[in-house]
């Protein structure tokens, strides 16, 4: 209890001194999990809207690949992508590895398949609504499209606040592909993770209490951004 007492006395002292270290590293986690979010929705909507409404071969497989892939362990995705940006992997003279692209790709890999795989559902149930009107009223492929996953906003920001939370909570893939490097690729999560190993409880509170004040500030942002479009 003592411990836990003077750790949140820090915490405090941390979070009302502005402590530029503290804020340095959510302002990165920040930024890294928007751009991975961002690429995430301009991948996984699309994709996701093509295996809810298409019909083609190996659909339902593909789906089903989405689905598991929303699990994704996070270590196991830091060590594939590992092997593909390390110096002896394909992309290796990219010189990726231990830095903030790599984190972002590490990223973007799990949430693309929440994005997807939540349109995928959302898409399914509007689908069957929309296109028996779009159709026959001269809608093309593109407007019927459009027409759909406007009818699925509310699920599609919702797509987008679950990948979103995937990203900036994960630990194992940043670790593996940042390595955790103070200033530069040291997020939230890994600096938490960090911190606590070291018994310095007082800047692991602190940067735990600032990642849900995020997390509860980007839920009512969407949430505001859902009432604007209702």
């Amino acid at each position: 209890m003592d411990s836990l007492g003077q750790g949140m006395a820090t915490a405090a002292k941390l979070l009302f001194s502005l402590d530029r270290e503290v804020y340095s590293i959510v302002f990165l986690s920040l930024r890294i999990s928007s751009a991975a979010i961002l690429a995430a929705a301009l991948v996984g909507v699309p994709l996701g809207y093509l295996v809810g409404t298409g019909k083609f071969r190996g659909r339902n497989l593909l789906g089903t690949l989405l689905n598991t892939f929303m699990a994704l362990p996070t270590v196991i995705v830091g060590l594939f992508v590992f092997t593909i940006l390390s110096q002896q992997g394909p992309l290796g003279s990219l010189n990726l590895l231990f830095t903030v692209k790599a984190v972002i790709i590490g990223q973007f890999i799990l949430a693309t398949p929440i994005v997807a795989a939540l349109t995928m559902s959302a898409v399914q149930e509007v689908d069957i609504r929309v296109r028996p009107v779009a159709q026959p009223l001269g809608a093309g492929t593109v407007r019927t499209a459009w027409t759909v996953l406007e009818e699925a906003r509310f699920a599609l920001i919702a797509a987008v606040i679950a990948g979103f939370g995937r990203a900036i909570a994960e630990v194992g893939s940043a670790l593996v592909l940042g390595g955790n490097i103070k200033g530069y690729t040291r997020t939230v999560t890994t600096a938490i993770a960090m911190e606590t190993s070291k018994g310095e409880y007082g800047m692991a509170i602190a940067l735990g209490i600032i990642l849900l004040i995020v997390s509860f500030a980007v839920n009512i942002f969407f949430r505001k951004l859902q009432a604007r479009t209702a």
